[in-house]
């Protein structure tokens, strides 16, 4: 028999495993070839928040992180018409070819884009809106901050509802006792408290850079 090997299989997966559109694949195909463009969300792990989102039935939904809206899309096109998925980051460039692809997709008018500091879109948005008004929150951001917005999406989102968490292996360099980088020991002491915070349900999974997903308890 010939053996597989991990690229085959992982080929294999987004081949047979996803359903992605042709917007998708346009999407994630021209953010590889641009600077930075590995931090693009799998078409794996895109496929798998979108089957939760809906999953929950999902009607609102919030996004920490954008780059070039591949999980945006993902996620916008789970949501029923009447959906709204918020998405916050800092980078105009970024989330400027996200909206061409969004309204390419027919879905812009289901994202709201917040541009800014992502800690103060979320602070502002229990102030103006209160807590538990989001079904659905996926976060793909700066990983010092993991823990803050971790705490902010437990306010935001409902009882009942799905936080989805990415990179917390952080190229495994989590489970590297001697790794003390900020980012590092950020997202090694968000693991610990999330495997142990009776507020949640958790499961980490070995998805891409390591998955973690949340279900918020009463």
């Amino acid at each position: 028999m010939k053996h597989i090997s991990e690229i085959e299989i992982r080929r294999y997966a987004v081949e047979v495993g996803t359903r992605q559109t042709e917007v998708q694949r346009r999407l994630r195909d021209d953010t590889l070839e641009m600077p930075n463009g590995n931090m693009v969300t799998t078409p794996p792990a895109g496929q798998l928040m979108a089957f939760l989102a809906r999953t929950i039935e999902a009607k609102r939904a919030l996004e920490i992180g954008t780059f070039t809206g591949y999980s945006a899309l993902a996620i916008a096109q789970a949501l029923p018409p009447s959906g709204e998925l918020v998405a916050c980051d800092a980078s105009a460039e970024w989330t400027g070819i996200a909206r061409r692809y969004w309204e390419e997709a027919g879905v812009a008018d289901r994202i709201t884009l917040k541009l800014g500091d992502a800690v103060e879109t979320l602070d502002r948005l229990r102030a103006e809106e209160g807590e538990a008004g989001f079904d659905f929150a996926f976060v793909d951001a700066d990983k010092e901050n993991y823990d803050a917005y971790y705490e902010r999406c437990l306010r935001l989102v409902r009882p009942g509802g799905v936080i989805c968490f990415d990179n917390m292996f952080w190229g495994r360099s989590v489970a590297d006792p001697e790794d003390n980088r900020p980012d590092t020991v950020a997202l090694r002491a968000l693991n610990l408290k999330i495997r142990d915070d009776q507020r949640v349900d958790m499961s980490m999974i070995p998805l891409g850079d390591g998955m973690t997903f949340i279900r918020r308890r009463a």
